[in-house]
């Protein structure tokens, strides 16, 4: 049977992408954080030196994304290597567990090629992510899921938000009873995260709550963009917000 790892009742999980975040995520009352790059595509594999260093400058758990682009969760034998060589890079960078997985070109588990990735990475924690979301079905992908011996399930219940996807993720953590944790994920913030917690019955929950901070530049100028499609100034970050973290945290532990 899996645990939260955590002598509070309520878990909360901060997706980050900065070393000042990973502190924010800290000084929030996080229990965990996951290190991403390019949350805007979804999010991929951070660097090696992003990893190091939030690695350094924090004591709670650090889980790391694993996923070579974005798009689709169909993975080539190129795609495949890139990952087991991340995952082996997290080992070494001293990380407390790998976020993970990959499908078939018909919508189900790739059980096969995600076994490999855990071959890889144990003995540190899996969790399953967001691929989940895009299967044809999400009861047999659950216990495809079940039969890896998987930590935990990162899901919005198929649904933009896991608000949304409250019904489904019920019925998964019924179906998973103590053999795997299932930890909504997508759109939870101060507002909605008792009702996702009380609707579903988990024990888990996955947040960004960003705020925008502006940059230090005093010169600036305009043109030319540096991202193709960018939704915020270059000139400003997206930082994860304290006062929201510890929020969630104290609307936890008064549920």
């Amino acid at each position: 049977m899996v645990n939260t790892s955590s002598n509070q009742i309520y878990s909360l999980e901060i997706c980050i992408d900065s070393v000042a975040s990973a502190v924010a995520a800290e000084q929030g009352g996080a229990q965990r954080v996951e290190l991403c790059d390019y949350l805007a595509g979804g999010g991929t594999t951070p660097s090696a030196g992003m990893i190091s260093l939030v690695r350094e400058s924090i004591s709670i758990p650090l889980h790391v994304l694993i996923r070579p682009r974005r798009g689709d969760f169909l993975y080539s034998k190129e795609e495949m290597e890139v990952m087991k060589r991340d995952i082996q890079l997290c080992r070494e960078l001293g990380v407390d567990g790998v976020v993970l997985g990959a499908l078939t070109k018909d919508g189900d588990i790739d059980v096969a090629g995600t076994q490999e990735l855990i071959d890889c990475a144990r003995p540190l924690s899996i969790t399953f992510h967001r691929a989940f979301d895009l299967t044809r079905n999400p009861l047999e992908a659950l216990d495809q899921i079940l039969s890896l011996h998987i930590d935990r399930l990162l899901t919005s219940g198929q649904q933009e938000t896991a608000l949304q996807g409250a019904s489904l993720i019920q019925k998964l953590q019924e179906r998973a009873g103590g053999d795997m944790i299932i930890m909504p994920g997508s759109g939870i913030n101060p507002t909605n995260v008792q009702a996702i917690i009380t609707q579903t019955g988990v024990r888990e929950v996955h947040a960004s709550v960003r705020s925008r901070v502006e940059g230090g530049m005093v010169f600036r100028k305009d043109y030319p963009p540096m991202s193709s499609n960018s939704p915020i100034s270059e000139y400003d970050q997206l930082v994860a917000d304290v006062a929201q973290i510890k929020r969630m945290r104290q609307l936890l532990d008064e549920a």
